[in-house]
């Protein structure tokens, strides 16, 4: 089963309890929320508050990924605003093992991502400590970027080396086709932002990436 986590970044900002129904009703999984602080990378997105209300409006796991400097000093208040799955960067921390450890005492589930520079070697230490693995198939930051096919021959590497119980997550660029390239490779979860939002047919989007 492939798990589909639509990206909300491409959702209308103004309409996001609705924007989320209607995927949730077009049959996905979970609801993929990139927090961007402007420093980690060049933009600006949302914080704990709307993580907060979204919890409000949706049954479905919140799939919170962190593109921020020093997230382990925001774990506490996106646990308790109802993110299921915390993921970290890899680039932004020092010691990977405490992040996670961290992320673990809040019951969720935890995850690291890595960007298209960086070597999937760098996560052997910590496929058997974390739920899921992140891997950017774009320079994170914006939505609507192109596909990086480079970045996708990592998935492969790491689903060799991993358990079969181990996420692989695959964000940036993902349509039907790219997504396909995903999952030949070994990924079994996808984020996907303007395809599924800007499609004229949003659960034909959703059934195409599964």
């Amino acid at each position: 089963m492939t798990i589909i986590s639509p990206s909300i970044l491409s959702a209308d900002f103004a309409n996001l309890e609705r924007d989320i129904k209607i995927v949730e009703n077009a049959g996905a999984d979970w609801i993929h929320v990139d927090v961007m602080d402007g420093h980690f990378v060049p933009n600006i997105t949302i914080g704990v508050p709307v993580v907060k209300s979204l919890k409000k409006v949706t049954t479905l796991p919140l799939d919170v990924h962190l593109m921020i400097e020093n997230p382990q000093n925001y774990i506490d208040a996106f646990a308790r605003a109802g993110a299921d799955i915390l993921t970290f960067h890899y680039e932004a921390v020092s010691d990977p093992v405490k992040v996670v450890d961290l992320i673990k005492t809040k019951n969720i589930k935890a995850g690291i991502s890595i960007k298209p520079k960086t070597s999937p070697e760098v996560l052997l230490p910590y496929l058997n400590k974390v739920d899921m693995i992140l891997v950017m198939t774009v320079e994170p930051g914006f939505g609507g970027q192109e596909f990086m096919s480079d970045c996708a021959k990592k998935i492969e590497y790491l689903r060799k080396n991993a358990s079969e119980d181990l996420i692989i997550q695959v964000d940036g660029g993902i349509n039907a086709q790219t997504g396909k390239i995903c999952k030949d490779y070994g990924a079994n979860s996808l984020v996907a932002g303007s395809y599924i939002y800007n499609s004229s047919d949003i659960k034909a989007a959703i059934d195409s990436l599964k």
